[in-house]
């Protein structure tokens, strides 16, 4: 006994070193994440949400993102609430769930709830300092500025009332989370109770942020119908919630249906869930129709610019990945000099945007004796203004009895859409060699005696093997092409700025201008992070299943 009882305090002891010493390497990274990651997301929510020019102003709600979408942006929100909702529902399950093997391990609820509430107390506090330290410049203005003064009033920010009201909450948190914790460990069951701490937290927290962002979206709503009742005028946002809601969920349940058909051809299955597929979809069809209605009030810069980012990325990764796949199919042959023509195709990835971007500018110009045009005319075709040309290509090669919905992208967009293939191709190409060098050369060599030819290996060896590389270039590719700014911004030209503004661009001009709106911009900036993230998503869910993975 006396032998364990020295023992005992050492391994305690080497354990909690071992976890001090973990926790101390992952400290550095977890910084560098909330400050670079976490931090301007939320602050960035935060500035969406008030009236903020220069400085910070009052509360405005959800009056940014209603701009932007119209009345989509409350169905947005409704239904952005309802999933914190159901997060929170389904984490406190987890949470009851395992507490249900061992009796008492349920009391891990409160520290969780508690620890929850502190999280919050310190959101609250942070928020509430942040705009009075962002108004020290408003509150010295007139003042002869000195480094004595304004340091002295950086630190009367910390004794504003509203800012002290905060922090007495949120020590008041902290010491009921320490007593909490205290008792938890002297009481409660030890096993997994970090787990535990964690489920309760987060869906106390999960809970919180959906009933916050539920009250608000309900109050933005009443208000909007009772301002527009006011101008003798209808708005008809729940019926747009109700149908819109119900043509997605219509549509999720065609995909679901389809899925299980074509696991299930089993005698009449088959054809009685294809059929219910179709009336899903058309059903669907019918309610969505109801989204232009929504979007009637949309910012119409911010649809064009979406509309100009769908064409540059729907046309910029295919042609980027498939004369990426070809050269590095090609190099990956015993062909002299291969380590020469990777270093050439790779060589325009690494150079810097603004000389790339000006050399292209030059090969296209609008003059008849640029490199583009002297090639055309060798063609006998007409010269081209190449990056001053907003038509799209259908309308100047079939003229003008093509619709403008239909005339594709302007032919300054193709001319940034060339440029971003021949910037990124090299990238495929290196990426996608690395792939094929990971293909046992035992496959193809059975392939052959089988009796496979060049192309049927390709087919049925390289490509299958190649869809983990692909799948991961197609994701990183659709997200870079969303996220593009500089290539973009360096080749647009007065005359084609409509056509070749993506979604990043007038970002950047609504909060560059003489009178920049920042929280406008911030709320445009939050609904391309959501397009991207239900992009990511949707591939990862459509496009992950037919990875193969060997």
């Amino acid at each position: 006994m006396l032998e364990q009882r020295g023992l005992f305090p050492f391994q305690r002891r080497r354990v909690l070193l071992e976890n001090l010493t973990a926790w101390l390497f992952l400290a550095p990274a977890g910084a560098i994440i909330f400050l670079f990651g976490i931090f301007p997301v939320t602050f960035a929510f935060f500035v969406s949400l008030h009236r903020w020019r220069r400085f910070p102003d009052d509360f405005r709600g959800l009056d940014s993102y209603v701009k932007a979408m119209g009345n989509f942006g409350y169905v947005v929100f409704f239904w952005l609430s309802l999933g914190l909702l159901l997060l929170a529902a389904y984490t406190l399950w987890r949470f009851w769930r395992d507490c249900q093997a061992t009796p008492g391990r349920a009391g891990w609820l409160l520290p969780g709830v508690v620890g929850a509430g502190a999280l919050m107390a310190l959101i609250h506090w942070f928020f509430t300092l942040l705009p009075v330290v962002l108004n020290v410049p408003v509150r010295l203005r007139g003042q002869q500025m000195t480094r004595e003064l304004f340091i002295g009033e950086f630190f009367a920010s910390f004794r504003f009332e509203s800012v002290l009201d905060a922090a007495d909450q949120l020590w008041l948190l902290m010491l009921l989370l320490l007593v909490a914790l205290l008792l938890g460990r002297r009481y409660l069951p030890g096993d997994g109770a970090l787990r535990l701490l964690l489920l309760a937290a987060g869906g106390t927290l999960a809970l919180a942020a959906g009933t916050l962002l539920l009250q608000l979206t309900l109050d933005e709503i009443g208000l909007a119908i009772a301002e527009a009742q006011e101008a003798g005028q209808e708005l008809p946002v729940w019926s747009q919630i109700i149908l819109i809601s119900a043509g997605a969920g219509l549509l999720g349940a065609a995909l679901w249906l389809w899925q299980n058909a074509l696991g299930d051809y089993v005698d009449g299955r088959f054809a009685v869930r294809a059929l219910l597929v179709v009336l899903a979809i058309i059903g669907a069809v019918l309610l969505i129709l109801h989204l232009p209605q929504a979007l009637a009030e949309a910012d119409d810069d911010m649809l064009q610019g979406f509309s100009v980012t769908v064409m540059y990325s729907f046309f910029s990764v295919p042609l980027q990945l498939t004369l990426g796949l070809g050269l590095a199919v090609l190099l990956f042959q015993e062909i002299r000099g291969k380590s020469f023509f990777r270093m050439l195709y790779f060589l325009p990835y690494i150079t810097p945007f603004v000389a790339t971007s000006t050399v292209f500018s030059l090969l296209f110009s609008h003059r008849s004796a640029s490199p583009a045009n002297q090639f055309l005319g060798l063609l006998g075709i007409d010269s081209q203004n190449w990056l001053l040309e907003p038509t799209g290509v259908l309308r100047l090669v079939f003229g003008d009895q093509v619709p403008v919905a239909l005339a594709g992208p302007g032919l300054a967009l193709v001319v940034i859409i060339f440029y971003n293939v021949w910037v990124y191709a090299g990238y495929s190409t290196v990426i996608f060699l690395a792939g094929l060098g990971n293909i046992p050369a035992t496959l193809y060599e059975a392939a052959r005696i089988d009796g496979a030819t060049g192309w049927k290996q390709f087919r049925h060896v390289t490509l299958p093997l190649l869809s983990p590389t692909t799948f991961f270039l197609i994701l990183i590719a659709t997200i870079g092409t969303f996220q593009a700014f500089t290539q973009i911004f360096l080749m647009r030209r007065p005359g084609a700025f409509k056509a070749v503004d993506t979604i990043n661009i007038y970002i950047y001009e609504e909060i560059q201008s003489g009178n920049p709106n920042y929280a406008y911009g911030s709320a445009m900036a939050f609904v391309l992070f959501a397009v991207i993230l239900v992009l990511t998503l949707i591939q990862n869910r459509i496009a992950g299943r037919r990875v193969f993975y060997g």
